[in-house]
């Protein structure tokens, strides 16, 4: 299996056709994040790297060698791309902390380096993708959900 780096874009053939994730930061002790491209396609562009300029995408981490290999999806590098200048700073996800009633008492963001907290989400933090590796069921129904 290949490990993918940043700037990385991977295609994956589905049932749906071709779906494309784009490889954005690892980190040393979680999972690659990756970013969702729109898809799927019915044959690769001419120039994939163009699908990482159009449109707001979902990020995640997710353990893309696992996942691929536990789905049976076969999968090659397409290609490399420059990420979007918007996508280049580690991602902030957040994380809900919760009371013993299941009650979200305040909200984790962790940058890759550091933790803060906030009792309440803005609209900007709403929009933080969750603090969770991705299974390999949430990764294919994002997959082809995209687009």
């Amino acid at each position: 299996m290949e490990d993918y780096k940043p700037g990385d874009i991977v295609e994956i053939e589905t049932s749906k056709g071709l779906a494309y994730v784009q490889v954005t930061h690892v980190h040393p002790s979680y999972p690659p994040v990756v970013m969702f491209l729109n898809g799927p396609c019915d044959k690769r562009p001419e120039n994939v790297s163009t699908l990482a300029r159009v449109g707001d995408h979902t990020v995640a981490m997710v353990p893309l060698n696992g996942v691929l290999k536990k789905l049976g999806l076969r999968h090659a590098k397409a290609g490399e791309a420059e990420i979007p200048y918007a996508e280049r700073k580690f991602p902030t996800f957040r994380m809900p902390v919760r009371g013993k009633q299941g009650e979200i008492i305040y909200w984790w963001f962790w940058d890759g380096r550091g933790l803060s907290y906030a009792t309440e989400l803005d609209e900007a933090e709403k929009k933080m993708p969750l603090r969770e590796v991705m299974s390999s069921e949430r990764f294919i129904e994002q997959l082809l959900s995209e687009g």
